[in-house]
């Protein structure tokens, strides 16, 4: 695939992460092109952000771990703010000083388990 040809999410979702290094960090036009298969999700100061809401702070939570198990699987771990009703989640590659695709596979994988 080229740098413009995203990958859908059904292939995101059966999609394992790996280690990543400098050369695997997307370009601004590959993650702009990715995006269109995670439409809620926008790339803001070097990382993948969304933002999810809920109607209490027990939905809030049992998102989170949820998340978490799905996430720790991948062994790539977003940063979170976490509040009563809302849960900010942000990936970037660290290993890439970038996005990479694990980002995108991660960010897949946490919206089917909000159900989006």
């Amino acid at each position: 695939m080229n740098d413009h040809t995203p990958v859908p999410q059904t292939e995101l979702l059966a999609g394992r992460c790996r280690h990543m290094t400098e050369d695997d960090a997307l370009s601004a036009e590959a993650i702009a092109a990715q995006l269109q298969a995670l439409p809620h999700w926008r790339h803001h100061n070097g990382a993948l952000h969304r933002t999810y809401s809920f109607g209490n702070y027990y939905e809030t939570m049992a998102f989170v771990n949820a998340m978490a198990w799905v996430i720790h699987r991948e062994d790539h771990h977003p940063e979170l703010t976490v509040t009563y009703n809302r849960v900010s989640v942000a990936f970037d590659t660290h290993s890439a000083k970038g996005i990479s695709m694990n980002d995108f596979i991660c960010a897949a994988k946490v919206d089917a388990v909000f159900g989006s």
